[in-house]
């Protein structure tokens, strides 16, 4: 109730506070205001950071508290949460894309789900392999094959797939498929030039080939950049080709993807090549796919001279599954929907030799 006097005290009735509560029931509630593209990427790497710490026997930093104020309104009075970082100065802006690459960014779907699959990546065991030990790889395979007559290409049934690869590439390697004999995997063989014509050849300074994006061992890609944007553009720049010929877009697609399939990255590594693929251009979302084992999942896909790559997750973990190469217009290899390729992870290890099986699981 309003005072009668000067210096009187207003006292609510309880018929003040039944009409209060009754004019706050009216009005909408307060909006809360969403946090800035900036804000959502300094959580998400402080994220990632308190995964790796975790496991790489460090202690987990520490996770900013938030801080919730209070708002009043003129009728009644009600809470507006607003998510702030305690005692942070604002986020530098987000880096600009590559150049010449627009970019997809985690505010679309398959950005989200690439975000996804790097938060659970960031979650994953992680990759510890010595210069001497080698990186073992189990999964299924099948790719499609024509016949010498020709016709359309044919997928046979999926196959046992296990390949010891040499951690820093100096050591002899092995590939072991199911039907056919045990294949060594070379080491990088060392270069050799000549002085001048006729001269006796003589080894290059540094050994053997460097390692790289489209060629690489599990030491170099340990050392990749952790970064998105400059790890996207390290594979721009590693797979560039001629000048203009091919999809750049597309080749550095499927180089991320091969180093998906074929390598153990650290989990940072991992987490940054999905958030590197999120910016490239062109990349959809198919709602169901399955890989080689029969698994299904949600896939994130690119399509180039008609034929797409699938990029397979498992739809409650975000972990990777496996990969698919579908035709998506007719051509003499098959009709419209064949499928030329598919693949399934099913393990990672370190082992200290080719053909050593690791321990299984729960063993």
């Amino acid at each position: 109730a309003a005072p009668t006097h000067p210096g009187e005290l207003a006292v609510n009735t309880p018929a003040d506070d039944a009409l209060h509560a009754e004019l706050a029931g009216l009005l909408p509630p307060p909006e809360v205001p969403e946090l800035p593209a900036s804000r959502h990427q300094a959580l998400k790497h402080r994220t990632l950071n308190a995964a790796e710490g975790r496991r790489g026997g460090r202690s987990p930093l520490r996770l900013p508290r938030f801080a919730i104020p209070a708002a009043a309104c003129t009728a009644a009075v009600a809470l507006v949460a607003v998510t702030v970082i305690a005692g942070e100065s604002p986020a530098p802006p987000a880096p600009a894309p590559h150049a010449g690459v627009e970019a997809t960014g985690t505010g679309t779907e398959p950005g989200r789900i690439l975000a996804r699959a790097a938060l659970a990546a960031a979650a994953s065991p992680r990759a510890e392999a010595r210069p001497e030990q080698f990186v073992y790889i189990e999964s299924l395979v099948a790719h499609a094959a024509r016949s010498a007559s020709g016709g359309p290409a044919v997928l046979p049934p999926a196959h046992r797939r296990q390949v010891w690869l040499s951690a820093d590439g100096s050591r002899e390697g092995l590939l072991r498929e199911a039907g056919a004999p045990d294949s060594p995997l070379g080491v990088r063989a060392p270069v050799y030039t000549l002085d001048h014509p006729g001269a006796t050849p003589r080894r290059a300074p540094g050994g053997a080939p460097s390692a790289s994006v489209t060629d690489p061992t599990h030491t170099y890609v340990a050392s990749l950049p952790t970064d998105p944007e400059t790890l996207l553009g390290l594979v721009y720049a590693q797979t560039k080709r001629g000048h203009g010929d091919g999809d750049p877009d597309q080749r550095a697609f499927d180089a991320i993807g091969t180093l998906l399939t074929e390598t153990w990255a650290p989990p940072r590594v991992t987490a940054a090549l999905y958030e590197a693929a999120a910016r490239i251009p062109g990349t959809v979302v198919l709602p169901s796919a399955k890989d080689a084992a029969g698994r299904e999942g949600v896939a994130v896909a690119r399509t180039a001279h008609g034929e797409q790559t699938q990029w397979i997750f498992d739809r409650k973990s975000s972990a990777f599954l496996g990969a698919r190469s579908v035709l998506t217009r007719s051509t003499d290899a098959g009709a419209a929907g064949t499928v030329l390729g598919s693949s399934a992870v099913l393990a990672r290890a370190v082992t200290n030799r080719p053909g050593e099986l690791p321990p299984a699981p729960g063993a």
